[in-house]
């Protein structure tokens, strides 16, 4: 924190390695200092995690992603705390002209109806694959937020997005995308029907080299909601 530090940005989990950050704790440090916690919450989703009950001002998300939830809308949402702050935010969007449009805001409210047991299906089907993974002797890594206490803490379950790390080096990473069937290749994410991407070469390619960069051997899955069957033996044979 400087002096001058009016506003705290916070992505948790994060994309694409689904790092925890503590809310709470961080709520404390920014009001601390002065300034306010921003939190973008989309892998979580609201359903998962509640960032203003934990301390934070604003809460970020992509309605195109869980929201949304059927990869058919771009668009985005500011949650604040404060009726103060949701009226600048009010004032700004109509002053700029940043307003989504009537049809693309009716396809949200329409996935937000089914959200819960979109998610509920997308953990159950998580889980069964970061099971898989773990077991899987071509896989050396695998990041979910189940085996961190923070996110124990602050989230009722742990969402659909997996990243796992295979051994063999990047182009073995490549190989596997390219193989699933059922795991579409893809750049996005929060959608009914799974997704696969190797993040170095697709979403954080204008960040390599720096330290945001995605390590090359890295993928990451977004888990929809098939039949878990058909998608450990989609993985299986990619992995083989």
């Amino acid at each position: 924190m400087r002096d001058t530090t009016r506003l705290v940005w916070c992505e948790t989990p994060t994309n694409p390695l689904l790092n925890i950050t503590d809310i709470a704790a961080v709520a404390a440090i920014a009001h601390d200092g002065g300034a306010r916690l921003v939190v973008d919450n989309t892998f979580a989703s609201p359903y998962l995690q509640q960032p203003l009950e934990l301390g934070a001002d604003i809460v970020v998300h992509s309605t195109t992603k869980y929201l949304g939830g059927h990869s058919d809308v771009v668009g985005g949402a500011l949650v604040a705390s404060d009726p103060e702050v949701g009226e600048q935010l009010t004032y700004h969007q109509n002053a700029m002209g940043s307003v989504a449009g009537p049809f693309d805001s009716w396809l949200v409210l329409r996935g937000i109806k089914t959200l819960a047991v979109r998610m509920d299906r997308h953990c159950d089907n998580a889980e069964r694959v970061v099971a898989f993974l773990r077991q899987h002797g071509a896989v050396a890594e695998v990041r979910y937020p189940d085996s961190d206490d923070v996110a124990r803490k602050q989230m009722s379950r742990y969402g659909g997005m997996v990243a796992f790390r295979v051994r063999g080096g990047e182009q073995h990473a490549v190989d596997v995308c390219a193989k699933t069937r059922l795991f579409i290749l893809a750049e996005s994410l929060g959608g009914v029907e799974s997704l696969i991407e190797h993040p170095g070469r697709m979403t954080h390619a204008s960040v390599a080299g720096s330290p945001w960069r995605s390590r090359a051997t890295w993928s990451g899955l977004s888990v929809g909601i098939e039949n878990a069957d058909d998608l450990l033996a989609d993985l299986r044979a990619a992995l083989s």
